[in-house]
Formats: C-alpha cells, structure tokens, sequence
C-alpha cells in the first residue's frame, strides 16, 4: 500500500515562488511515475505536470509551461514540483499521484491509483 505526504505549500505573493515536496513509501518509487494534480474552488481536478520512472520523460499543462518543473529524486523516494513566477490562477490545493507501474506517465488522473491529501497554495496579488 502506496503512502504520498505532501509538503512546501503555503502562501506566495504572485511573482513568487514555492517547491512542493511529495515523499513516497509502500512500494518501488523508481518503478512507477508520479503526477501532480491541483483543483481550486468550484472546480474540478486538473492535470499539472507528470514524469516518467527515469525522470526523462516529463509533460506540463500549457499554462504551467516554464513557471512550473517537476523533478523527482529516486533515491530519496520524492517528486519535487517547483513552483516559479507564480500567478494567483495558481491558487489551488494540489495534490501528488502515483501511477504504479507506468512506462509513460499518463496525463489524466485515471492513470494514478494512490494520491496524497493534497497542500494548499495561495498565490495573493
């Protein structure tokens, strides 16, 4: 049984910065690929950005593009997600995901079976 604590929200002021930390424990961390997820209120789950086991393969939603980088350290069983030029659109509580087993991290979050409970971000104008 997969176990994902999230860690490094808080509240930025928008140019700021932020890097989430989502430790892992329970299974092979470099044998799966990880995720991460926000949802801000009144709407739903969206997909941020994904990485493959090796942390070659790496995918972003558009508006994250170049502000955001997901990394991962397989060693210490983390995927990191720091957090650039935030905008206050980034306000959200986001939320890591474990997809067991995936070669291709999928984008969606019917590819992950194990999430954390997920860290508030506040981005003030």
């Amino acid at each position: 049984q997969a176990q994902l604590v999230e860690s490094g929200g808080g509240l930025a002021q928008a140019g700021g910065s932020l890097r989430l930390s989502c430790k892992a424990s329970g299974r092979t961390f470099s044998s799966d690929a990880m995720g991460w997820f926000r949802q801000a209120p009144g709407k739903e789950r969206e997909f941020v950005a994904a990485i493959g086991r090796s942390g070659y393969t790496i995918y972003y939603t558009d508006s994250v593009k170049g502000r955001l980088t997901i990394s991962r350290d397989n060693a210490q069983n983390t995927v990191y997600l720091q957090m650039n030029s935030l905008e206050p659109e980034d306000t959200a509580v986001y939320y890591c995901a474990e997809a067991p087993g995936a070669y291709v991290p999928p984008r969606n979050s019917i590819g992950y079976f194990y999430w954390g409970q997920g860290t508030q971000v506040t981005v003030s104008s």
